[in-house]
């Protein structure tokens, strides 16, 4: 299976660079994963779409602002790091650019000396592990001197870091946002549960793999970044419940996706479990939860397309973004949105 399978054309001006005044007046494009067939409609429509009985299962991490911009102590020669995954405490993995400049023992001073850090050495895909030197509460400080990691290919700067979270987020520890669920408000959720849904939280936190191409020809040959996740025992219930009773679960986002696939085992039984995850969905992937997906349109060639892909098929998939395109449908983050039932 090549990655150029996964391709297609999009026109710059289609990806989206601010988010709309209202989460849910965006766009949704329904899809039909049978049959193909797709019909355009506003967010807000997805309860025309939703059953009473049907579980939607949502993704409750919490972007942090990881990005941070300093100096190194001896030449204050600027240095931009981006926060990855906690390892230990106060010690953290790190992307860091220019990368020339960051050796072990390099000491880099933000905000006038409010935060300090020391790079201990290197780690996989040239990261650095940094040990963070505060007084106070780390969460603070980094509030106070970060700022929203956005996709590189938003080049906007974002007025309202609110924006860049879900309503529903909780769990501090994502580089990226589930940006499917950047669609929902409060109003609609509570419309959601009051038609009969049952909504289970999970958690997983998104890693900046979410944004790094595939650089194989070969998909099979592509090693998914590891992000941590979370399943608690209520998550899991809701959803089980859901499948006995003949409902159906409908992620919302394929991080969401990746959780319940993550912690289900061989019999489709969701398990409460949490750890890290690589689980790569492409073509030819058996489903062992999930019924439908809403998402938004990712980039051309990556997994995040290839999962939607396994889902409606490959010309299935290529055909309805072909349509987005063709109706001008906005793409990435803060685009519109997708249904597949």
């Amino acid at each position: 299976m090549d990655v150029k399978d996964f391709y297609f054309d999009l026109p710059k001006e289609l990806i989206a660079q601010d988010p709309l005044e209202d989460r849910s007046a965006s766009r949704l494009l329904v899809m039909d994963k049978s049959s193909g067939m797709v019909c355009h409609r506003t967010f807000c429509d997805i309860l025309e779409y939703l059953k009473p009985g049907d579980c939607l299962v949502i993704n409750d991490t919490k972007v942090i602002p990881a990005r941070l911009f300093g100096v190194k102590k001896d030449t204050m020669a600027k240095i931009e790091l981006l926060l990855l995954k906690r390892r230990d405490h106060d010690i953290w993995e790190t992307l860091v650019k220019p990368g020339k400049k960051a050796k072990p023992g390099t000491e880099i001073v933000f905000g006038d000396g409010l935060l300090t850090g020391t790079i201990l050495e290197m780690a996989d895909e040239g990261n650095r592990l940094i040990q963070f030197h505060y007084n106070g509460i780390f969460e603070e400080i980094l509030d106070q001197l970060g700022q929203m990691p956005l996709p590189p290919y938003i080049t906007h700067q974002l007025k309202d870091k609110n924006r860049y979270q879900t309503v529903y987020a909780v769990h501090e520890g994502s580089a990226a946002a589930p940006t499917a669920g950047l669609h929902f408000t409060r109003e609609l959720l509570g419309q959601v549960e009051a038609m009969g849904v049952t909504i289970a939280r999970v958690t997983l936190h998104v890693g900046l793999g979410t944004f790094r191409p595939v650089k194989v020809e070969n998909v099979m040959d592509h090693h998914m970044h590891s992000e941590f996740f979370m399943v608690d025992s209520e998550a899991a219930e809701k959803i089980n419940q859901t499948k006995a009773a003949g409902g159906r679960v409908i992620c919302v986002g394929t991080t969401s996706c990746r959780t319940v696939e993550s912690a289900a085992n061989e019999k489709g039984i969701v398990e409460a479990k949490s750890g890290w995850t690589e689980i790569f969905i492409y073509p030819g992937y058996s489903f062992r939860v999930l019924d439908g997906l809403i998402t938004n349109f990712h980039l051309p060639e990556s997994t995040l397309v290839m999962l939607v892909s396994a889902l409606a098929g490959r010309e299935h998939t290529l055909n309805a973004y072909q349509a987005a395109i063709d109706e001008g449908y906005r793409f990435f983050s803060f685009g519109d949105a997708m249904m597949i039932l």
